[in-house]
């Protein structure tokens, strides 16, 4: 994962970092470590901007001492990430 390009999806109002469950059990991360201003879709988690996908960045650094890459996805209406699940709903 140290090489890991990361998406920033972001809409008008607001951002999210995609990330895979598996990729924050990697870093000592999970679910219930974020806020519920993110979102998820099977194993992708979206990560909201503020606070949250600076955690997972602050992990990443402290493992791998430097941070990833992340490609910004800009839409200018809102983002699909908006119309997902809440990170603790369940995952069927």
């Amino acid at each position: 994962m140290i090489n890991q390009c990361f998406t920033l999806h972001t809409d008008p109002g607001h951002g999210w970092l995609e990330v895979t469950t598996d990729q924050l059990k990697e870093l000592g991360l999970k679910t219930d470590d974020f806020s519920n201003y993110s979102y998820r879709s099977g194993n992708n988690i979206y990560l909201e901007e503020d606070c949250d996908a600076g955690k997972f960045l602050t992990a990443y650094k402290k493992k791998y001492h430097k941070y990833p890459t992340c490609l910004d996805e800009h839409t200018n209406s809102d983002s699909f990430v908006r119309e997902l699940p809440p990170i603790w709903m369940e995952v069927n």
